[in-house]
């Protein structure tokens, strides 16, 4: 008999095991295939209705956006250096809208109305106003709470002026600034309810020679202390105070690291967390439309009174009280002012 005939099944069997393994490596590749579908960067993009190195709540934007990019792998575009002006804001959304973003933060409140008309057309790409307060199918709002920051900031005013005469200088009258003055205005009187308040929107968050002249004027007024919510503006207030031995109060970043000389306190109100936030929760696959979503001083990362170290023990003991009865709700801040407003 052939021994051939003998070795038939065996070979048969061979056969059969190597198709079994080919078929399981081809099913292998198509799973990989379909993870690394799932893995796919996410593209973020993002308005910036200023400039990106304003020293302030644009640069934060930014800020954030570049986390964005190192934190979370993503791929990221934007437009800066825009007008905060409805058609230059739309024009410039519709050209990021084009790129087929994943998703488009418009950093700042103004963009909304703006936002909430391109978001219809393109209902295909989520969209996220920071310290906005619109939403819709595919549009969410983050907001960070400057107000509760702002508030802790004038209570530790009036704790440490003087003079009794504190100052307060924004640049346009926007929500967020219309917000932060009244929370402001509101700590200071919690803790020195005879301060004067000297508050001035100057018109111009940059404008280095015209937050001089307000800064001048308002420390010629008895301000020992001034609460700046201004962009590359700030740098004149800062020059004033620091030849005049006087103190400053900065905003959203941190200052105090900054300028620890001049600065005996910044509220900060990082509203780059607002829309890394954003960009997170849909990249890790738990983000909603439809919402606006706060965050307070129970995120210290994003909101938080930072202190000098020359400013006394008990003062901080203070502040931390209020800050706690800010998170649990005892402390309503008012967010709206109707007292005077301080001239040149």
């Amino acid at each position: 008999m052939n021994k051939s005939y003998f070795y038939l099944p065996f070979i048969l069997v061979v056969l059969l095991l190597t198709a079994c393994q080919q078929q399981g490596n081809e099913q292998n590749v198509s799973n990989t295939s379909t993870k690394d579908k799932e893995k796919k960067t996410m593209h973020i993009a993002m308005l910036l209705p200023g400039k990106i190195d304003d020293e302030g709540f644009m640069e934060s934007g930014y800020d954030g956006l570049k986390k964005i990019k190192e934190d979370l792998n993503a791929e990221i575009s934007y437009k800066a250096n825009i007008k905060p002006e409805e058609k230059e804001m739309k024009s410039a959304l519709e050209d990021l809208a084009k790129e087929k973003p994943n998703m488009i933060i418009a950093h700042g409140g103004q963009a909304s109305e703006a936002v909430e008309n391109i978001a219809k057309e393109y209902p295909n790409i989520e969209f996220v106003v920071t310290q906005g307060h619109v939403k819709g199918k595919n549009l969410s709002s983050y907001e960070v709470l400057q107000e509760e920051s702002a508030y802790l900031a004038g209570a530790a005013a009036g704790l440490l002026t003087k003079s009794g005469t504190v100052g307060h200088m924004s640049g346009i009258r926007v929500v967020p600034g219309l917000k932060g003055r009244a929370a402001f205005a509101d700590g200071l009187k919690k803790t020195n309810p005879n301060a004067k308040l000297l508050t001035s929107f100057i018109g111009d968050q940059d404008s280095v020679d015209l937050s001089r002249k307000y800064a001048d004027a308002q420390a010629n007024a008895g301000a020992d202390i001034i609460f700046t919510m201004l962009n590359s503006g700030r740098q004149g207030v800062t020059d004033v105070l620091g030849k005049l031995g006087l103190k400053e109060i900065g905003n959203v970043k941190d200052y105090v690291k900054i300028e620890p000389d001049i600065f005996i306190g910044s509220a900060v109100a990082d509203s780059g967390m607002a829309g890394y936030l954003a960009a997170e929760r849909l990249i890790k696959g738990n983000y909603k439309p439809n919402v606006i979503e706060r965050m307070g001083l129970e995120n210290e990362v994003a909101v938080r009174l930072s202190l000098s170290n020359k400013v006394p023990s008990e003062v901080k003991q203070k502040i931390d009280k209020l800050a706690e009865q800010l998170k649990d709700g005892s402390i309503e801040i008012k967010t709206e002012y109707n007292g005077p407003e301080f001239e040149l």
